[in-house]
């Protein structure tokens, strides 16, 4: 078999609730860049927010490699 590199890109449509957008935002992305949710307890209770659902949108993947492009 031959072995391949695969950039996947994902959009996903997060429910959450938090204290502003800013931090609405901010807190999704961080959260989850590797999904699923990253949180733990500790986070959500010292900044105020909870991840309620993630649905995902989007996934394609944007380009495919042959092993021999990688040389």
């Amino acid at each position: 078999m031959k072995k391949y590199r695969v950039a996947l890109t994902r959009t996903y449509l997060i429910t959450i609730t938090a204290n502003d957008k800013e931090d609405a935002k901010r807190l999704s992305e961080f959260y989850i860049g590797d999904c699923p949710d990253s949180s733990i307890k500790k986070d959500r209770s010292e900044f105020n927010f909870l991840i309620e659902d993630i649905e995902m949108m989007y996934n394609n993947a944007e380009e495919i490699l042959d092993e021999n492009d990688l040389l």
